[in-house]
């Protein structure tokens, strides 16, 4: 078994790659670490069965590790230094990174849920229209300034981009049809994305996806329901604009190509898009529940 630490330097504000973890984790009594930048891609190929590959980055950076981990068997570790991290809450983990570091020298496993688009392995959250905002249009410095809340932030721009009216789809989840005019459209496999926004109930070894759908409205009233559904934890029980499904599948026609993104990362245009989850499909390293 090895440790390797893999470092994604240009994540959240760049201050937590490998100087900022491998003296902790050497401390935490990791002392033999295999280390590489995330750009270089020799480890992917050279990872083992019951390797544990601590991954330093964002949940895009987090994304492209556990594909690996996956197709190998190897344990993935997350030391959260992006700007959501919401895998990161979807594991317990600890916010204290020398507790963390302790943690993951102990290496306590279970497994999670992975979600599929198509071939595309997800942790978190598949989004398209006003979900793939913060990937497209939230420049590094406003994600270094504000944090998980410039997912807020890019709200007023919706009048600007002319995407209020939404766009046309239809929704196919395992036992219903619904075909109408969205603003936006969310696929998680576990319980945060967003930045920390919470599916009550939800957890990432629950074996279903979340489906949350969001209709047209004035992006002051989205920009409410979002800011509440920060301090809640959920969103609020009486606000029709978002619809909450539990599928295991789910597909998604549209009348037009529109643009996707899975765990942070752009994957294009779509106009038809089938998504599943996979059950216990992934060995991570876990903070107490």
């Amino acid at each position: 078994m090895r440790h390797w630490l893999i470092a994604n330097t240009r994540a959240g504000n760049g201050s937590r790659g490998e100087g900022f973890w491998k003296p902790r984790l050497e401390r935490a009594g990791i002392t033999s670490l295999q280390v590489r930048d995330l750009a270089e891609d020799d480890w992917e190929t050279t990872l083992a069965a019951d390797d544990i590959v601590l991954v330093a980055g964002g949940d895009g950076s987090v994304n492209r590790a556990a594909r690996a981990c996956h197709a190998c068997g190897a344990i993935l570790g997350v030391l959260p230094s992006g700007t959501a991290n919401d895998f990161a809450r979807n594991l317990g983990l600890p916010e204290d990174p020398d507790a963390l570091c302790e943690l993951v020298a102990r290496a306590p496993s279970a497994r999670v849920d992975v979600g599929w688009l198509d071939d595309q392995l997800f942790l978190n959250v598949v989004h398209v229209g006003l979900g793939t905002l913060p990937a497209t249009q939230a420049s590094p410095r406003l994600k270094r300034w504000l944090g998980r809340f410039s997912y807020a932030a890019v709200l007023p721009q919706l009048r600007r981009l002319g995407l209020l009216r939404g766009f046309q789809a239809r929704l196919e989840t395992d036992n219903e049809i619904l075909e109408e005019r969205w603003l936006a459209l969310a696929i998680a496999s576990g319980a945060f994305f967003g930045g920390g926004s919470k599916v009550p109930g939800a957890c990432a070894r629950d074996g279903q996806l979340t489906l949350v759908a969001v209709r047209p409205h004035p992006w002051w009233r989205l920009l409410w329901t979002f800011m509440v559904t920060r301090l809640l934890g959920h969103t609020p029980q009486d606000d029709d604009s978002v619809l909450v499904r539990r599928p295991t599948t789910c597909r998604i026609a549209m009348h037009h190509g529109h643009r996707v993104t899975a765990d942070g990362e752009s994957l294009g245009h779509f106009r038809e898009l089938t998504l599943r989850v996979e059950p216990a499909a992934l060995r991570v390293i876990v903070g107490p529940c």
